[in-house]
Protein backbone atom coordinates (compact mmCIF):
# COMPACT_ATOMS: atom_id res chain seq x y z
CA UNK A 1 0.00 0.00 0.00
CA UNK A 2 1.41 3.75 -0.83
CA UNK A 3 0.62 6.49 1.08
CA UNK A 4 1.23 10.36 0.52
CA UNK A 5 1.85 11.76 4.12
CA UNK A 6 1.56 15.93 4.19
CA UNK A 7 3.00 16.97 7.71
CA UNK A 8 4.86 19.68 8.07
CA UNK A 9 6.03 19.17 11.76
CA UNK A 10 9.75 17.89 11.19
CA UNK A 11 9.90 15.58 14.37
CA UNK A 12 6.56 14.24 13.31
CA UNK A 13 7.16 13.77 10.28
CA UNK A 14 10.38 11.61 10.85
CA UNK A 15 8.71 9.33 13.53
CA UNK A 16 5.62 8.99 11.05
CA UNK A 17 7.62 7.45 7.94
CA UNK A 18 9.91 5.40 10.15
CA UNK A 19 6.63 3.95 11.88
CA UNK A 20 4.90 3.80 8.47
CA UNK A 21 7.69 2.63 6.54
CA UNK A 22 7.74 -0.89 8.21
CA UNK A 23 4.71 -2.05 6.66
CA UNK A 24 3.80 0.47 3.80
CA UNK A 25 5.77 2.33 1.05
CA UNK A 26 5.63 5.97 2.32
CA UNK A 27 6.15 9.07 0.52
CA UNK A 28 5.95 12.31 2.97
CA UNK A 29 5.87 16.35 1.66
CA UNK A 30 5.70 19.32 3.95
CA UNK A 31 4.10 21.22 1.07
CA UNK A 32 0.09 21.34 0.47
CA UNK A 33 1.47 22.51 -3.36
CA UNK A 34 3.72 19.66 -3.60
CA UNK A 35 1.27 17.37 -2.09
CA UNK A 36 -1.12 18.07 -5.11
CA UNK A 37 1.69 17.71 -7.20
CA UNK A 38 2.46 14.32 -5.97
CA UNK A 39 -0.97 13.30 -6.45
CA UNK A 40 -1.05 14.33 -10.06
CA UNK A 41 1.99 12.56 -11.07
CA UNK A 42 1.38 8.70 -8.69
CA UNK A 43 -1.59 7.02 -7.40
CA UNK A 44 -1.87 6.83 -3.78
CA UNK A 45 -3.95 4.10 -1.60
CA UNK A 46 -3.94 6.57 1.45
CA UNK A 47 -3.15 10.45 2.25
CA UNK A 48 -2.36 11.16 5.72
CA UNK A 49 -3.00 14.96 5.78
CA UNK A 50 -2.30 17.51 8.43
CA UNK A 51 -4.82 20.61 8.25
CA UNK A 52 -2.41 23.66 9.09
CA UNK A 53 0.82 23.60 6.94
CA UNK A 54 3.15 26.79 5.51
CA UNK A 55 1.26 27.30 2.52
CA UNK A 56 -2.20 26.15 2.92
CA UNK A 57 -4.14 23.56 4.83
CA UNK A 58 -4.75 19.75 4.75
CA UNK A 59 -8.97 20.79 3.92
CA UNK A 60 -8.28 22.88 1.06
CA UNK A 61 -6.12 20.06 -1.00
CA UNK A 62 -8.76 18.01 0.05
CA UNK A 63 -11.58 19.43 -1.78
CA UNK A 64 -9.49 20.27 -4.78
CA UNK A 65 -8.55 16.88 -4.96
CA UNK A 66 -11.88 15.38 -4.34
CA UNK A 67 -13.34 17.98 -7.39
CA UNK A 68 -11.00 16.30 -9.70
CA UNK A 69 -12.60 12.83 -8.47
CA UNK A 70 -9.36 11.46 -6.43
CA UNK A 71 -11.76 9.40 -4.03
CA UNK A 72 -8.61 8.29 -2.47
CA UNK A 73 -9.12 7.54 1.43
CA UNK A 74 -7.79 10.25 3.73
CA UNK A 75 -7.13 10.15 7.43
CA UNK A 76 -6.41 13.77 8.65
CA UNK A 77 -4.13 14.52 11.53
CA UNK A 78 -3.99 17.97 13.46
CA UNK A 79 -3.42 19.94 16.81
CA UNK A 80 -6.91 21.87 16.78
CA UNK A 81 -9.38 20.55 19.26
CA UNK A 82 -12.40 22.50 17.64
CA UNK A 83 -15.11 20.52 16.24
CA UNK A 84 -15.23 23.24 13.32
CA UNK A 85 -12.45 21.43 12.25
CA UNK A 86 -13.54 18.02 12.35
CA UNK A 87 -16.92 18.99 10.45
CA UNK A 88 -14.75 20.80 7.48
CA UNK A 89 -12.72 17.80 7.66
CA UNK A 90 -15.47 15.51 7.00
CA UNK A 91 -17.59 18.05 4.82
CA UNK A 92 -14.24 18.00 2.50
CA UNK A 93 -14.13 14.55 1.86
CA UNK A 94 -12.34 12.73 5.05
CA UNK A 95 -12.84 8.99 6.18
CA UNK A 96 -11.60 9.58 9.30
CA UNK A 97 -9.69 12.52 11.84
CA UNK A 98 -7.17 11.93 14.39
CA UNK A 99 -5.78 14.75 17.11
CA UNK A 100 -2.49 15.42 18.62
CA UNK A 101 -1.37 14.03 20.33
CA UNK A 102 -1.73 10.34 19.34
CA UNK A 103 -0.26 6.48 19.84
CA UNK A 104 1.30 4.97 16.39
CA UNK A 105 -0.78 2.38 17.13
CA UNK A 106 -4.22 4.60 17.30
CA UNK A 107 -2.79 5.49 13.98
CA UNK A 108 -2.37 1.96 12.72
CA UNK A 109 -5.51 0.54 13.70
CA UNK A 110 -7.07 3.60 12.09
CA UNK A 111 -5.14 2.67 8.63
CA UNK A 112 -6.40 -1.01 9.32
CA UNK A 113 -10.12 0.07 9.46
CA UNK A 114 -9.64 2.30 6.39
CA UNK A 115 -8.06 -0.70 4.35
CA UNK A 116 -10.94 -3.22 5.37
CA UNK A 117 -13.25 -0.55 4.40
CA UNK A 118 -11.66 0.06 1.01
CA UNK A 119 -10.89 -3.30 0.08
CA UNK A 120 -6.59 -2.28 0.52
CA UNK A 121 -5.20 -5.95 1.54
CA UNK A 122 -3.55 -7.68 -1.17
CA UNK A 123 -6.54 -10.52 -1.24
CA UNK A 124 -9.72 -9.55 -1.47
CA UNK A 125 -12.78 -11.89 -1.35
CA UNK A 126 -15.25 -11.08 -3.74
CA UNK A 127 -17.87 -13.64 -3.05
CA UNK A 128 -17.07 -16.91 -0.92
CA UNK A 129 -16.01 -18.65 -4.42
CA UNK A 130 -14.35 -15.75 -6.09
CA UNK A 131 -11.12 -14.12 -4.91
CA UNK A 132 -9.15 -11.25 -6.76
CA UNK A 133 -5.72 -11.03 -6.03
CA UNK A 134 -4.62 -7.46 -6.58
CA UNK A 135 -0.60 -7.18 -6.68
CA UNK A 136 -0.68 -10.24 -8.95
CA UNK A 137 -3.61 -9.56 -11.05
CA UNK A 138 -5.70 -12.44 -11.01
CA UNK A 139 -8.67 -14.01 -10.30
CA UNK A 140 -9.29 -17.01 -8.48
CA UNK A 141 -12.83 -19.01 -8.93
CA UNK A 142 -13.57 -22.01 -7.75
CA UNK A 143 -12.66 -23.67 -10.88
CA UNK A 144 -10.26 -21.47 -12.72
CA UNK A 145 -7.84 -18.24 -12.73
CA UNK A 146 -8.49 -15.56 -14.71
CA UNK A 147 -5.35 -13.29 -15.39
CA UNK A 148 -6.54 -9.39 -16.26
CA UNK A 149 -4.37 -6.74 -17.45
CA UNK A 150 -3.27 -4.10 -15.22
CA UNK A 151 -6.05 -1.86 -16.05
CA UNK A 152 -8.82 -4.55 -15.95
CA UNK A 153 -6.91 -4.93 -12.44
CA UNK A 154 -7.16 -1.21 -11.28
CA UNK A 155 -10.62 -0.80 -12.77
CA UNK A 156 -12.24 -3.88 -10.62
CA UNK A 157 -9.98 -2.70 -7.59
CA UNK A 158 -11.40 1.14 -7.57
CA UNK A 159 -14.94 0.03 -8.25
CA UNK A 160 -14.38 -2.27 -5.50
CA UNK A 161 -13.24 0.54 -3.64
CA UNK A 162 -15.63 2.72 -4.26
CA UNK A 163 -18.77 0.33 -3.70
CA UNK A 164 -20.74 2.11 -1.81
CA UNK A 165 -22.02 4.59 -4.44
CA UNK A 166 -22.01 4.80 -7.95
CA UNK A 167 -18.92 5.84 -9.96
CA UNK A 168 -19.48 7.68 -13.10
CA UNK A 169 -17.54 6.66 -16.16
CA UNK A 170 -15.26 10.26 -16.10
CA UNK A 171 -14.24 9.50 -12.62
CA UNK A 172 -12.94 5.76 -13.48
CA UNK A 173 -11.61 7.16 -16.89
CA UNK A 174 -9.91 9.93 -14.21
CA UNK A 175 -8.55 7.72 -11.74
CA UNK A 176 -7.52 4.99 -13.74
CA UNK A 177 -5.93 6.39 -16.66
CA UNK A 178 -2.86 8.56 -16.72
CA UNK A 179 -3.95 12.26 -18.33
CA UNK A 180 -1.40 11.09 -21.50
CA UNK A 181 -3.11 8.54 -22.32
CA UNK A 182 -6.57 9.36 -21.62
CA UNK A 183 -8.68 6.98 -23.92
CA UNK A 184 -12.40 6.96 -25.03
CA UNK A 185 -15.79 5.83 -23.15
CA UNK A 186 -15.01 3.17 -25.37
CA UNK A 187 -12.32 1.67 -22.85
CA UNK A 188 -14.42 1.68 -19.95
CA UNK A 189 -17.48 -0.24 -21.36
CA UNK A 190 -14.93 -3.01 -22.66
CA UNK A 191 -13.00 -3.30 -19.33
CA UNK A 192 -16.37 -4.01 -17.85
CA UNK A 193 -17.29 -6.51 -20.71
CA UNK A 194 -14.01 -8.73 -19.59
CA UNK A 195 -14.79 -8.63 -15.93
CA UNK A 196 -18.02 -9.81 -15.97
CA UNK A 197 -17.04 -12.54 -18.05
CA UNK A 198 -14.35 -13.25 -15.28
CA UNK A 199 -16.71 -12.35 -12.39
CA UNK A 200 -20.04 -12.60 -13.32
CA UNK A 201 -22.15 -9.59 -14.33
CA UNK A 202 -24.44 -9.53 -11.24
CA UNK A 203 -21.36 -7.54 -9.54
CA UNK A 204 -21.07 -4.79 -11.66
CA UNK A 205 -24.14 -2.96 -12.63
CA UNK A 206 -25.07 -0.52 -15.26
CA UNK A 207 -26.88 2.40 -14.05
CA UNK A 208 -28.09 4.19 -16.64
CA UNK A 209 -26.93 7.70 -17.84
CA UNK A 210 -25.13 7.55 -13.83
CA UNK A 211 -22.46 4.74 -14.33
CA UNK A 212 -21.36 1.61 -13.03
CA UNK A 213 -21.44 0.22 -8.73
CA UNK A 214 -20.25 -2.92 -7.73
CA UNK A 215 -22.39 -5.13 -6.10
Amino acid sequence: MKILLLEDDTALATILVDFLEESYEVMQTYSMKKAMSLSEEQKFDLYIFDINVPDGDGISLLKELRSFHDATPTIFITAFHDTKYLKAAFESGANDFIKKPFDLEELSQRIENIKRQFGLDALINITESISFDTKRHLIHTADKTYSMTHKESDFLHYLYKNRSRVVSSDELLHNIWEFDEMPSDDAVRTAVKNLRKQIGKEHIINIRGEGYTFE
